[in-house]
């Protein structure tokens, strides 16, 4: 499927690596104008060197004022994939203050923020536009260690249900994309133990996790026109995991 985003303007956040990183790429080889959100300034001077013409934003979006002053006067956005996320790996007992409040902050107030940035640009134009929010395969099911993102994601499902709800009459669609892992430095994190990796490539039908390209098709489908129908869905990535 050939898509092509010529002449919108898109928004990633977490650009800087995996997920990303690949979005951006491919939707500047698509035609867009996009900028780039991330808090890593080598991960954005390298994607520059990859992609001329991106518009680059340093900034941690975990910290609400320094998202505001960075992305406030952005300007109009048409597409905008909400991606940043942190996983901290801790069992119940012993999450930490710290822990919690830095995973909430950036997985899931940071997409509510940008989000209504973006959204009240797009009505005050009076222009359509698609929002994806990248959750996991993880706000339905339980992985050990991973209770904080677990709950960050699992709100994330409610989240996008209620904007799909309140912006769908401004022909602004919300959707999410639900992977299992990716092995991305994040999922690596994840899956660090060969075993436990070993007996979770297993339960997957596929026996097969899913690659980074497999998400970004997925990414750019509820971006483009192809699912003009679709809102306040969340599509699943997960090489039938949720199936077995």
């Amino acid at each position: 499927m050939k898509l092509n985003f010529s002449g919108l303007r898109a928004l990633v956040t977490g650009a800087g690596k995996g997920i990303g990183r690949d979005t951006v790429k491919a939707l500047h080889a698509s035609g867009a104008r996009v900028v780039a959100v991330t808090r890593t300034n080598a991960d954005l001077v390298s994607l520059s060197k990859e992609c001329p013409g991106i518009e680059p934003v340093c900034v941690d979006l975990g910290n609400w004022e320094a998202t505001e002053q960075a992305l406030g006067t952005v300007g109009p956005v048409d597409l905008l994939v909400n991606n940043a996320a942190v996983v901290v790996m801790q069992p119940f007992l012993e999450v930490t203050k710290e822990a919690f409040d830095r995973s909430f902050n950036v997985n899931l107030r940071s997409v509510l923020q940008v989000s209504q940035i973006v959204a009240r640009g797009m009505i005050a134009r009076g222009a359509p536009g698609s929002i994806v929010n990248i959750s996991s395969m993880v706000a339905y099911v339980t992985f050990p260690n991973l209770i904080t993102y677990s709950s960050t994601k699992s709100a994330m499902t409610m989240l996008t249900k209620t904007m799909a709800g309140e912006l769908g009459p401004h022909k602004i669609r919300v959707n999410s994309v639900n992977p299992t892992v990716v092995l991305t430095d994040m999922g690596k994190k994840g899956t660090s133990d060969p075993e436990f990796r070993r007996k979770l490539m297993e339960r997957h039908p596929l026996r097969k996790f899913a690659e980074v390209e497999d998400v970004v098709n997925t990414i750019l489908f509820l971006l483009s026109e192809h699912s003009a129908s679709t809102t306040g869905s969340g599509i699943l990535v997960d090489c039938g995991y949720l199936a077995s």
